[in-house]
């Protein structure tokens, strides 16, 4: 056995633990942190793949990104999941036989002849996989991504869709009646009578004694 081959099973375990963790874990911050050492593990079996993009891409996006906002929505909503696991182990046996089928698939897949061997002939020194990568993806699979662009813009869409609802306690503005407004119906223009104040200077005056004047003042014509 190779070293890396002990890399790449040492990481498979780690791997294996951390995805475990995260769906038997009865607090969700301790599952998010282990799908964040699942992410790490991952982008480790990509580099040994000679996968640096995404690897790096798996990092930066989903550790960096997606794990941190996960982290920051559970810890401030204080989410209850003891009542959403309820009832978790009654649907184990429909569970295995779904992983079962899904192993027994990715089994004929990799050991099919279309199944890349790790043994990889070594690249050249200008080689980038990050181009190689995107000349596949751009050719080869366009209809594909493209698909799958359209499929995540009509999710974001349907997403928003469902979240904007009209709700009654919440409030809003109504842009076309802010510009319609007139000043009549902010404004109150009082015409107040000149009076002569107390000869009194106003620096011995206090700021309550002032205020007093002012309100009577206002009150009287309002009356």
């Amino acid at each position: 056995m190779i070293f890396t081959d002990i890399i790449f099973y040492t990481l498979a375990t780690i791997l294996l633990f951390a995805a475990i963790r995260v769906i038997t874990t009865r607090n969700p911050v301790v599952a998010a942190l282990h799908l964040v050492l699942a992410f790490f593990t991952a982008a480790g079996i990509w580099l040994l793949l000679e996968a640096e993009f995404l690897a790096i891409a798996l990092v930066l996006v989903y550790v960096g990104a997606v794990m941190v906002l996960f982290l920051f929505v559970v810890m401030m909503l204080d989410i209850n999941l003891d009542k959403l696991r309820e009832g978790f182990w009654d649907y184990l046996p429909m569970a295995g036989i779904i992983g079962l089928l899904m192993a027994v698939e990715m089994v004929m897949v990799l050991g099919g002849k279309f199944f890349i061997s790790a043994k990889m002939p070594p690249k050249p020194a200008d080689y980038s996989n990050t181009a190689e990568l995107g000349r596949v993806l751009y050719s080869d699979y366009l209809l594909p991504f493209e698909l799958a662009s359209v499929v995540l813009l009509v999710a974001i869409v349907a997403a928003i869709v469902l979240t904007l609802r009209d709700r009654k306690e919440s409030k809003s503005m109504n842009a076309a009646d802010q510009v319609l407004v007139k000043k009549a119906d902010r404004l109150r223009i009082i015409s107040m009578p000149s009076e002569q104040m107390p000869a009194e200077p106003i620096s011995t005056r206090s700021a309550e004694q002032t205020n007093e004047l002012v309100n009577k003042h206002v009150n009287k014509e309002t009356k």
